[in-house]
């Protein structure tokens, strides 16, 4: 299995098939950024199909199979250019693991990239509501009638991390910024160890995607985090890369933000809301460029 479906638009393409076999027909050195969340190994089930990473029954199944994909984003991502992808520790449970405790996932994925010759580059803290993963997970650590049972079992709760890796090599084509479009207090924002005003609800609407057959996991990442990569670490006209688009959040955010897009998506009901997105951020940016403001209009009006 090469690509099950794909579409091609002039500023995007998006094709549904394995990740790592899709990458494998994407020529050397051609793209400029890459920004995706990856599956959860063995967390969650985000599909029935054999070829889904997150599938895999055991952690060192899924580091296995992610070397193959770390492997051909280094070939593909130009030299000095970056990739990031956003990711959190997983809880260990006791059923699963026979002890409560953390997975250092971030850690694993981080080596894994290193390991294949990436330089480890930035890294930032994503703050999450503690109260919203206990009433969504009710995991004992974060429940407050266990601080007075027993508090050496509490914890805090696990944030999100916006993990960027650079490819070694010059980068031919700087990205640069005005002090106009890029101010002081946005950098200091955006250069903050710890980012604490991501909207977590701000996704791109999901429910259409679901599949209750075989799906039990859908965590669109949120469009504040894609557009802050993008905007940091790619020009306008660059191509954005996502290996595990999903309903194609970071196309649909790429192409709003005058870069082009590369999507790959395994799952069926995904990938046919990822064109449906993408279709949708297309004609925006269409929209968008026949607009013309209200100084232009009187000009042609006092021109004719």
């Amino acid at each position: 299995m090469k690509v099950i479906d794909q579409i091609t638009k002039e500023n995007y393409a998006l094709y549904q098939g394995d990740c790592v076999e899709v990458l494998k027909g994407i020529p050397d050195n051609s793209i400029h950024y890459s920004i995706f969340s990856p599956p959860f190994a063995s967390l969650y089930t985000y599909s029935n199909s054999d070829r889904d990473m997150g599938n895999c029954s055991k952690d060192e199944q899924f580091y296995k199979q992610f070397e193959f994909l770390v492997s051909e984003l280094y070939r593909v991502i130009k030299p000095g250019r970056l990739i990031s992808f956003h990711c959190m520790n997983l809880p260990m449970m006791k059923s699963k693991d026979g002890v409560i405790g953390l997975k250092d996932f971030r850690g694993e994925l981080i080596k894994l990239f290193v390991d294949a010759g990436f330089i480890f580059h930035s890294e930032v803290c994503i703050w999450k509501n503690p109260v919203t993963e206990m009433q969504r997970t009710k995991a004992l650590g974060l429940l407050h009638k266990q601080i007075k049972k027993d508090s050496s079992m509490c914890r805090q709760g696990i944030p999100d991390y916006l993990i960027t890796m650079r490819k070694p090599g010059e980068n031919l084509e700087r990205i640069t910024h005005t002090n106009e479009s890029f101010p002081v207090d946005l950098w200091q924002n955006y250069a903050s160890p710890v980012w604490m005003d991501i909207k977590q609800s701000n996704t791109l609407q999901r429910n259409s995607a679901r599949d209750e057959k075989d799906e039990r996991h859908i965590c669109p990442l949120q469009l504040d985090v894609i557009q802050r990569g993008i905007e940091l670490w790619s020009n306008p006209g660059d191509i954005v890369l996502d290996p595990f688009a999903g309903i194609g959040s970071s196309i649909y955010q790429a192409l709003l933000m005058n870069r082009k897009g590369v999507g790959i998506e395994l799952k069926d009901s995904y990938f046919k809301q990822a064109k449906l997105n993408c279709e949708n951020a297309a004609k925006k940016v269409e929209e968008r460029a026949n607009e013309i403001t209200m100084e232009d209009y009187i000009k042609r009006m006092m021109a004719n």
